[in-house]
């Protein structure tokens, strides 16, 4: 069965002859195994040429490089790069007109006959003062490109094709936000409507709104406060301009003047107190805006210039030349004209029973007959005829009669107010903005007590 085998000799080296190996001593299975694995590493070791001798050196350098990989940059000549050329930008000037604009960019009448027919041309015929035209050159020294810019919302671009030009007009929208402010006048409205960080527009817009019921040269006093609710557009995250007043609240020597935005059923916009009554009352209490009064209405005055008493039968506002004046009212225009002692004056007429009479202006703005309404710029400030300086003079009579201008609206028939039928819609609409100017007032006062507070402890 199993054939004996000899123990072998220690240190003996077996002897196994070719012919007679033994069939049974490597398995087939074993064999072919072996084959099959001499046959990969055969295939998985390369070209004796291209297998690197593996040294100490060679060792560590592969392992720095693994560590610590080589970046490759590529450096790109800022020169190469082709660059629109830039634009050459006018601004409109005062009786500037395209011509002249194109003249001094150096391009010809032809240049302006040729973007002007564009189609949408026509806009560069309407330019005003501080507008920009910008003009591109081509490598030809041709005129490539015209951008008319109007302003941060639109701006028109004429591109050269051939022969012609083409424009292309864009347009971009503001985001409307509501904002607010708190004003404390210590000698003027407009002083303190700067300090609020107020625009011109806002603060001329709060006149037109309180016009009728405060005389900004006389009324206002040191502590009075105005709480406003206002529009403002933005562009970009950057205020690009402040719209209208929505609500605002005068405290004016302790009595409160509210006024709301609305614009009722029927599309007409207008401002009007808590109550419903319109803000605009049938004449302003004064015709100028923030001025310094310099005489009042007074009988037995004693006159500056004939040093004789005449009475001063109106109120005399002192502003800087050129400052514009009021119609007070809707009315037409009796009179326009000169005289030794009025100077440049201007008289209106009210309906049957009223009259305000405007004197010592440096110019007339209106003719006699003309129909003005009010808030019309009817004149400006100046010193014609029988005056010691620059102010207006500023009468009003009634059936003939002259009043005292500052006493005179208590007289005056009563404001129009919303009818019954838009009364709902009316306190519907102004419940959010009265909710606002209430904690606008809240902080104002709690701001002031405190303000208060400090100082009377510093004491």
């Amino acid at each position: 069965m199993f054939e004996r085998r000899k123990p072998k000799r220690r240190g003996a080296t077996p002897l196994t002859a070719p012919s007679r190996a033994p069939t049974r001593s490597l398995p087939w299975g074993w064999v072919a195994g072996a084959i099959v694995g001499v046959m990969l590493v055969a295939f998985a070791i390369p070209d004796s040429d291209n297998v690197p001798t593996l040294t100490e050196s060679s060792v560590t350098a592969n392992t720095e490089k693994t560590a610590q990989p080589t970046l490759e940059f590529i450096v790109v000549d800022a020169a190469a790069i082709p660059t629109p050329p830039p634009w050459h930008e006018e601004t409109v000037r005062e009786g500037d007109n395209l011509s002249l604009i194109f003249s001094r960019a150096g391009f010809s009448e032809r240049d302006v006959y040729e973007v002007s027919r564009t189609n949408g041309g026509q806009g560069l015929r309407k330019i005003y003062p501080g507008q920009t035209i910008a003009f591109m050159t081509a490598a030809n020294g041709e005129l490539d490109k015209v951008k008319h810019i109007e302003s941060k919302l639109k701006w028109t671009v004429f591109t050269r094709d051939g022969n012609d030009f083409k424009s292309r007009v864009t347009k971009r929208s503001t985001e409307l936000r509501q904002e607010s402010a708190i004003l404390r006048i210590q000698s003027s409205l407009f002083l303190a409507g700067q300090r609020a960080g107020l625009s011109s527009r806002v603060i001329m817009g709060l006149a037109d709104v309180f016009g009728g019921v405060i005389d900004f040269a006389l009324d206002p006093r040191v502590g009075d406060t105005i709480e406003l609710v206002y529009e403002a557009q933005w562009l970009d995250g950057e205020k690009y301009s402040d719209g209208a007043i929505v609500a605002a609240a005068f405290t004016n020597r302790g009595t409160t003047f509210d006024a709301f935005r609305y614009t009722d059923s029927q599309g007409d916009m207008s401002y009007y107190n808590g109550e419903g009554v319109s803000m605009r009352k049938a004449f302003l209490k004064a015709p100028l805006d923030f001025t310094r009064v310099s005489s009042n209405f007074n009988p037995n005055r004693l006159h500056p210039i004939y040093k004789t008493k005449r009475p001063h039968r109106g109120t005399d506002y002192a502003a800087p030349r050129g400052t514009p004046v009021y119609a007070a009212g809707d009315g037409r225009i009796l009179e326009a004209g000169y005289t030794r002692a009025n100077g440049n004056y201007v008289f209106i007429q009210h309906g049957e029973n009223y009259k305000t009479h405007y004197l010592h202006l440096d110019k007339r703005k209106v003719k006699q007959g003309q129909r003005v309404t009010q808030g019309d710029i009817i004149g400006t400030v100046g010193s014609t005829g029988a005056a010691t300086g620059p102010h207006l003079h500023y009468e009003f009579l009634v059936r003939g009669v002259h009043k005292n201008p500052r006493r005179v609206h208590k007289s005056l028939p009563k404001a129009k107010s919303l009818p019954e039928s838009e009364m709902a819609r009316f306190k519907s609409t102004v419940q959010a903005p009265l909710q606002q100017l209430a904690a606008l007032y809240q902080d104002n006062r709690l701001a002031m007590g405190q303000t208060t507070s400090s100082s009377s402890g510093g004491e």
